[in-house]
Parts: structure tokens; C-alpha cells; sequence
């Protein structure tokens, strides 16, 4: 397949190793991958924060930026985010629907159809389970509230974690619970997010993890940041990175810059 990616505001500027190692993990399977320069941000926190008539430019430009997918430039487009895949198919639409521009609107609906999470297109597009990954560590999966609530994906991303040779794999006590960040929620209610932090870090500890992994660098970059501040000595990865890694090419030490390539 060829498979456009974003790479998000976050992967972009400050965790490009989840960007990186989604490449090499395409990559690797077989498939080329693809970065749009001209995309920026999806508009996710625009529309959070309520400045809807202030997304519409940065809408129109992500559908722009990846409409030759509708073409068959590209066949899909992948996210290495649950939250900012569901701005994708959940926001975008009705913010041009709002400013009454509907033939964008139409557009923006179409590219979403075609645009998937990183698990749901290995699973659900790929019908992979098992990529040949290897990650000899004990490791927890923290499931982010937009990737569970928003996009239903479900236990795909536990389904690639198990097939990941050598991992030993724990389950996440009250793992549905939210961690606390929700972007300029974390601001806005510190004292409630930190709350909500704590208690997950709690459960983290509990398992003996060695790493935390998620399907949103967000998440683990709230979730890092408190544990990293308690000393517990347990790593964040993103998925992607786990899923990327091999015994000749194993994934990175942890949420630091990464120095592998990928993408064209």
C-alpha cells in the first residue's frame, strides 16, 4: 500500500520518534510511506478550546494536504494518535458544516474515511496481528480516552502488544481510567488532573512495568512527566515504537529524541 502519515503537532515538534517509528514499521511490512509537508495541525485544539470560526483555515488545509488520498495518490493515511485521528473523522466535517462550507465538508468526510489510527490499520486494513516485532520487557498499556471512547478501537492495540516476541505483557489496573491530561484540561483543572495522575500512576506501579505504552504521545508525556517526577523508574513508549522494534533494530531507550529514519 502506499500510506500518506501524519505526523501530528506533538510527534512533530516534540516526540518524532512515534512518526519515525510508524514509517519504519510500515516500512518493514512492506508498504511505502509518505509525509505531506504542507500539513500542519488538524485543528483538534482549536475546536477543544471552543475557537471553531479559528479552525476552519487549519481544517481546510489538513483536508487539502491529504486529499490526494481521494485521488489514489495514496490508499490510506495513518495517524500514530487516537485523538487527533478522531478530530479527523469526528470534528473536521462539522466545522465546515458550521461555516456553511458544505463541498469542504463533503471533502473533509471523504479523507476521513480513509484515514486510520495506527492500530486500526495494521489490524483492520492490514489484517496483521503479528509484525514481527521483538521487545524483550515488561511492559502495561495505558488505553487513551479518545482511542477507547471516540474511535472504539477496542483491544487491537493488546492484540499487536501479545504477538510482540519476548514481551512480557501486564494488565493495567482500572486501565480505562482517564489519566488526567486532556490537553488544556490539564490547565484549566490542575488540581483535578493531577488528581487523576496520581491514581494512574499508582496502578502503573503496581504492575512492575518496566514501560508504559499508549497509542498518543500526549497521554504519555502527562503520564511520563509524573512518574519521571516520583523517580518510579518506568519508562514511556509510544506503540509504534514497540511495534517497530526488532532484535537488529531495538526500539530507543526511552521518550528521548530518536535517531532512525524513515518516510519520504
Amino acid at each position: 500500500m502506499r500510506i500518506a502519515l501524519t505526523a501530528t503537532c506533538i510527534g512533530d515538534v516534540m516526540f518524532p520518534q512515534a512518526p519515525r517509528a510508524t514509517a519504519l514499521l510500515l516500512e518493514r511490512l512492506g508498504h511505502e510511506v509518505f509525509f505531506p509537508e504542507r500539513q500542519t495541525c488538524c485543528g483538534q485544539m482549536h475546536v477543544n478550546t471552543g475557537y471553531l470560526d479559528e479552525a476552519v483555515p487549519v481544517v481546510r488545509n489538513h483536508v487539502e494536504a491529504f486529499s490526494p488520498v481521494l485521488d489514489g495518490e495514496w490508499d490510506a493515511v495513518v495517524v500514530p494518535s487516537g485523538s487527533c485521528t478522531g478530530s479527523v473523522r469526528h470534528q473536521q466535517g462539522m466545522v465546515c458544516r458550521r461555516a456553511g462550507l458544505d463541498e469542504l465538508a463533503r471533502t473533509a468526510d471523504a479523507v476521513a474515511a480513509k484515514t486510520y489510527e495506527l492500530s486500526e490499520l495494521l489490524v483492520d486494513v492490514l489484517g496483521l496481528t503479528d509484525v514481527g516485532a521483538y521487545f524483550p520487557h515488561r511492559v502495561t498499556y495505558h488505553p487513551t480516552c479518545h482511542s477507547l471512547r471516540m474511535l472504539h478501537v477496542g483491544d487491537k492495540p493488546l492484540r499487536l502488544l501479545r504477538a510482540v516476541k519476548g514481551i512480557d505483557l501486564v494488565e493495567l489496573p482500572a486501565a480505562e481510567a482517564c489519566c488526567g491530561f486532556g490537553g488544556t484540561f490539564a490547565l484549566k483543572n490542575a488540581e483535578t488532573s493531577t488528581a487523576m495522575l496520581a491514581d494512574k500512576m499508582t496502578h502503573v506501579k503496581s504492575t512492575g512495568a518496566e514501560v508504559l505504552t499508549a497509542g498518543d504521545a500526549s497521554c504519555l508525556m502527562h503520564i511520563g512527566g509524573g512518574l519521571s517526577r516520583i523517580r518510579a523508574g518506568v519508562r514511556t513508549l509510544h506503540l509504534a515504537e514497540i511495534l517497530a522494534s526488532t532484535k537488529d533494530e531495538p526500539a530507543p531507550a526511552g521518550t528521548g529524541p530518536s535517531t532512525r529514519g524513515g518516510a519520504r
